[in-house]
């Protein structure tokens, strides 16, 4: 699958915020598994921050970088398995009833 139609996919799941398994193949031209499987790949491989990197880079170099007008923000994308905290969760397991000894 070329990565172009992959890229695709991954794109697709973010703007519409839909599970990989919905990803139409007729729209996107491959199986969300297929788009998953390359943003696994790309994301241990590490390709994300170097192509973070590379596009700010392009955009310095041709003036279309303001960063007056710029807000840093994830809150629109799901962490679904949470993320690097130093700080202990409390439990949310019910208190165990008092001794009634």
């Amino acid at each position: 699958m070329p990565d172009r139609v992959a890229l695709a996919g991954i794109v697709y799941v973010l703007r519409k915020g839909v599970a990989w398994c919905d990803v139409p193949v007729q729209v996107v031209g491959c199986s969300g598994v297929t788009s998953w499987r390359r943003l696994r790949d790309w994301t241990e491989a590490g390709v994300w921050p170097r192509l973070h990197e590379a596009l700010l880079a392009e955009l310095r170099a041709t003036g279309l970088l303001d960063m007056d007008d710029t807000a840093i923000d994830g809150s629109h994308i799901r962490a679904l398995k949470g993320g690097l905290t130093s700080v202990l969760r409390p439990s949310t397991a019910v208190a165990p009833a008092p001794s009634t000894m």
